[in-house]
This record gives C-alpha cells, structure tokens and sequence, in this order.
C-alpha cells in the first residue's frame, strides 16, 4: 500500500491490491475490489460493489457509482460520472473456453462525461468530452462530445452543455446554456463552445 495517500479513505471491507495508485483524497467504498496496476486519480469517489481491474485509468475527480465494473482497457478521463449498475466490456465476442486477454478493445470516456444507471459501453468505442449517456442506453458506437444518447442500440437525441442541460440551437448553429450563459456551436455534425 505504499503508493497510497494518507488522505485517502479505504473502507475495511475493501480490498486494494499492493500496487495500486490511489490519488490524495480519494474515497473507497464498502466491498469494492481495486486490482494491482489500476490507477485512480485525486478527490474520487468509488462507490460500493465495484470492481476496478488492471491496466484501468482513472482521472481525478470522477465519481463511480454502486455495482460498476470496469474491465481492463477502460480508461475514465477527469471528472466523468458513472452511474449505478453501468457496464462496460473488453471483448466483443467471448467465449468462455478461448482466453482473448491479447484482444481486448480500448474504451475511453472524455472529460466530463456521464454514463447513466444500467447503460452498458460495448468495448472499443470513445466516449466524447461531457457527452451524456441516457439511462439503461446501449453504447455500440463512437459518441461525440456534447451528445446526448438514448435507446438501444443508443442514438443521438440532441446535445448538452457541460452543465448537463439540453442546448436548443437556432439557424446560425448557436446555442446558449440555459443554466450557465455558456455558448456552443454546432458546425458540421459537432458541438464545440465559443470561447
């Protein structure tokens, strides 16, 4: 445990693996599995049940919600939020008696990002910068940032600010958010705020 901050709190039912880095102010929940190798940032939040394997990267600040998994070659960039029961994969056509371990995909969620409760992120996709991932969605596909995705399989339904709210453009590609006065245009298929 060496590589682990003072100011991070591991519940005793927890178990960290030697090897792990766990950034200063980190917190670890009731009955989560940390694996030798993985990396996890400053001021998180890993939730109870969940299992974070290694070769996983984890920015600071991210919040993981109860019952996540996330599997080897998932890297979660600064700030995203997981939410209860999501799923992510590495393989995309297991089977039980073939070892694929050599196989597995990169999956990577951009800052900012949300994945909703009970979504799944089917391995080998990127997941744009503060992109939101409805609810029970099923991610088989690459999300641009700012895209709000819902269903199964998840299609685009609009677009959001990084405050998480619906922007509505008008003619020109502009859209303010409703919450912040933020700008955003959209040019092109893309979502990109207005300095």
């Amino acid at each position: 445990m060496h590589m682990i901050d003072q100011s991070v709190y591991i519940d005793r039912t927890a178990v960290v693996d030697e090897g792990c880095r766990v950034g200063a102010g980190t917190h670890i929940w009731h009955f989560s599995h940390l694996m030798d190798g993985c990396c996890i940032g400053a001021n998180c939040n890993i939730g109870q049940n969940v299992f974070v394997a290694s070769d996983v990267l984890i920015g600071n600040g991210v919040k993981i919600q109860n019952n996540v998994s996330i599997y080897a070659g998932v890297q979660l960039e600064d700030d995203v939020f997981i939410g209860p029961s999501a799923v992510f994969t590495n393989v995309k056509n297991p089977r039980s008696p073939i070892c694929r371990k050599h196989e597995y995909l990169r999956t990577i969620v951009r800052k900012g990002a949300t994945i909703g409760a009970n979504a799944t992120v089917v391995c080998g996709h990127e997941i744009g910068a503060y992109a939101l991932v409805g609810a029970g969605a099923v991610v088989a596909c690459d999300v641009p940032a700012f895209a709000l995705m819902v269903g199964n399989p998840a299609q685009r339904a609009g677009w959001v600010s990084r405050h998480g709210e619906r922007l509505n453009f008008d003619a020109n590609g502009e859209a303010v958010c409703p919450v912040t006065n933020e700008q955003y245009r959209l040019k092109d298929g893309c979502v990109s705020l207005i300095k």
